[in-house]
């Protein structure tokens, strides 16, 4: 018998986007046990299980459990599975675009969507790394990464080379810790810490009125 070549051509993107798909739907349950149960509280079998997968699937995606709570938390960061880096996509690259208070209103609405999905991710790995060498690269790695990007936001925003103390006060103030400190133990609502990030990071990168584009 011969073979049909665009079956297998179709078949390939096909298998792949179905890969996609099991990958995903394990993050989203690795997600929501992770941040229900914590790092202890949380096996790969009981993500398999979540998943409705087996464990076998669960180790060839991702290997181990450390891995998996790095990519979910990859995911929680840009909200989809895709490779693009944060600082490659629309939403980075409005902090550069319109007046100061647009720029403002812009890096306000990128961490209003990006805490509410990953600060309690955020707050896992910190609890956990302390007792795992592994995890405690992974911690050490991730804040090294949200340092750059809040420098990198920072000077899109200013539109100007920025101090490293004021990158450092916003790689601070803007935080997840300080998302679910405000959101959690405060109280506020997202829209209420959008707007408190707007502000903040005006008056942290002394930005002056919405007509001076300098």
């Amino acid at each position: 018998m011969v073979s049909d070549p665009g079956r297998r051509r179709y078949d390939s993107p096909l298998r792949a986007a179905q890969a996609e798909q099991v990958k995903a739907v394990i993050l989203a349950a690795a997600t929501r046990l992770f941040t229900e149960r914590g790092w202890n509280g949380t096996g790969m079998r009981d993500v398999a299980q979540a998943a409705s997968v087996s464990i076998e699937t669960v180790y060839r995606n991702f290997g181990s459990k450390a891995e998996l709570l790095k990519q979910a938390i990859d995911v929680s960061v840009v909200g989809d599975t895709q490779l693009v880096p944060l600082a490659e996509r629309d939403e980075f690259r409005q902090l550069g675009k319109g007046s100061a208070a647009d720029r403002c209103e812009a890096i306000a609405q990128l961490l209003a969507a990006i805490w509410p999905r990953g600060a309690r991710l955020r707050r896992v790995l910190h609890q956990a790394a302390a007792g795992d060498p592994q995890l405690s690269e992974l911690l050490a790695g991730s804040l090294r990464s949200e340092r750059e990007s809040a420098r990198q936001a920072a000077v899109a925003v200013a539109q100007r080379p920025v101090s490293d103390e004021d990158a450092d006060a916003l790689f601070a103030i803007l935080s997840g810790d300080v998302f679910l400190l405000l959101t959690e133990a405060r109280g506020w609502s997202v829209s209420a810490y959008r707007s408190w990030v707007a502000r903040t990071v005006r008056a942290v990168l002394n930005l002056k009125g919405d007509n001076d584009e300098s």
